[in-house]
């Protein structure tokens, strides 16, 4: 098998889509797996639609994903994406090499004239594409009034036959050339359609794969007409599924949050990101849901994606970052939660029990956006009661146990982990409780709650003063 290449190539419109993430982590692992090359390409040619920043965002997002690229134009030193933009001589020289080659032709029709064209096919439901009004102006006419008119270059699509598209994925797919438009290659602005210059360049970059989402496959048929006019070797193509709502209907943001931008704002870490996202259409054949990104490039192929589009389920997410959470180092989990402790305004005033709240909270934490919710009883001064703590702290029982423990802890100027241990038996021997009886009513009179963080990191941040305060707090209940 000759080089693996290929490429990334997003458009600059605004936010990372977790779909563009995903697509660009396929061609990611599909690199690293045939130890070939990634390749990122700015698709920038709609002007219209260029947002300033957008390029910065998206290379920003790859790199905090792990996502890295390996060639692109010589930016003193560092390499960086190539800008269709920046590539325009390119796109019209292969374009007059079309023309001349009788591939192409101009096209004059004014926008009045395409529109009242439309407007009369869809009245007579034809099929909505342009008539070919302009494909059989003579050569010298049309090079006058090119020289002369605002035109634009469309290819000259076969009337006959059909071109197939083999994908990867999806099998043979075959499209009536009849029901092809004429496709516009050169804008009258002077800049390349998607079309043209997306062949183009994965001829020239020569891209062996071409790895994109589903909704590019109608687009298909046109690529490869455009490779043959130029008498060039088409590359494979492989469609991924589309991404879903759980209702079924296409990903978008009326239904919630669909930019990359957006899981980072709640606290969803790289890695569980992008673990999810392979899921997205990918499975490796067996139950394994968790997999590191060296895992993923050992074990992608093209062959283990699906048709079938695939459903985005945020819990199974939110499920997965939580595994990340209480899985990667601690220093690296104390590191971002001070920092969501900053950006949040939750601070205790000491460093110490900032991380001792950390560490309190995070078997029961999924993403870092919970924090408020997580820590509210850390800084509570009186405690709102779960109704099961309340059935608890109401137990026959739990009024001897509460006055035992006041009694205890005033032998204690100061109290440790150890200490509230050493507290704990002397109420057990004197009250005859133990077990659940015992620990659920001063878990339910110290939290609030019947679940939650372990009593000992509890203690850690409240101290001696804060625990005998709420004690007494459950006794007047």
């Amino acid at each position: 098998m000759s080089e693996i290449r290929v490429r990334f190539a997003p458009s600059p419109t605004g936010f990372v889509h977790v779909g563009s993430l995903r697509t660009a982590l396929f061609n990611y692992l599909f690199a690293r797996h045939h130890h070939g090359k990634l390749i990122l390409r700015i698709e920038d040619t709609d002007q219209t639609r260029y947002v300033q920043g957008a390029v910065e965002n998206m290379i920003k997002v790859l790199s905090w994903a792990g996502l890295d690229y390996d060639e692109g134009p010589d930016r003193g030193g560092n390499f960086g994406p190539y800008y269709q933009s920046q590539r325009l001589d390119l796109y019209h020289d292969h374009v007059q090499r079309l023309i001349d080659a009788d591939q192409a032709y101009p096209c004059f029709c004014s926008e009045e004239r395409l529109q009242s064209m439309r407007e009369k096919q869809a009245a007579h439901n034809l099929p909505i594409m342009y008539d070919g009004t302009c494909r059989h102006i003579p050569t010298d006419v049309a090079r006058k009034r090119m020289r002369e008119e605002s035109h634009v270059v469309r290819l000259k699509v076969p009337s006959q036959g059909e071109t197939v598209v083999d994908d990867l994925i999806r099998g043979r797919v075959a499209f009536r050339n009849n029901l092809l438009d004429d496709q516009v290659l050169l804008k009258s602005d002077g800049y390349p359609t998607y079309h043209l210059a997306n062949v183009v360049d994965d001829h020239l970059m020569q891209i062996s794969h071409v790895i994109r989402g589903e909704e590019w496959l109608p687009s298909t048929p046109k690529h490869i007409l455009l490779y043959q006019a130029f008498g060039w070797h088409t590359p494979q193509f492989a469609h991924l599924p589309l991404l879903l709502n759980p209702d079924r209907s296409k990903l978008s943001k009326r239904q919630g949050d669909v930019a990359v931008e957006d899981y980072q704002q709640k606290g969803i870490l790289p890695e569980a990101l992008i673990n999810f996202v392979a899921l997205l259409g990918w499975n490796r054949g067996d139950d394994q849901e968790i997999f590191t990104l060296e895992e993923l490039v050992q074990s992608f192929t093209l062959k283990r994606v699906n048709k079938a589009g695939a459903v985005f389920d945020l819990h199974k997410l939110e499920w997965m970052n939580g595994y990340y959470i209480r899985h990667i180092k601690e220093e690296r989990y104390l590191q971002i939660g001070l920092q969501w402790m900053g950006k949040l305004g939750l601070d205790s005033g000491n460093r110490q029990t900032n991380e001792n709240i950390l560490k309190a909270i995070r078997p029961a934490l999924n993403t870092f956006a919970d924090l408020p919710e997580k820590t509210a009883m850390f800084f509570a001064d009186t405690l709102n009661y779960e109704e099961e703590a309340l059935q608890w702290i109401r137990k026959e029982k739990s009024k001897e146990i509460f006055s035992r423990l006041l009694k205890e802890l005033e032998s204690y100027p100061q109290l440790t982990v150890n200490d509230f241990g050493s507290v704990m038996k002397g109420v057990q021997k004197s009250t005859g409780c133990k077990g659940q009886d015992l620990w659920m009513p001063v878990r339910a009179a110290i939290t609030g709650m019947t679940h939650g963080p372990e009593l000992p990191l509890v203690l850690l941040v409240f101290g001696k003063n804060k625990i005998t305060r709420f004690i007494k707090q459950a006794l007047n209940l």
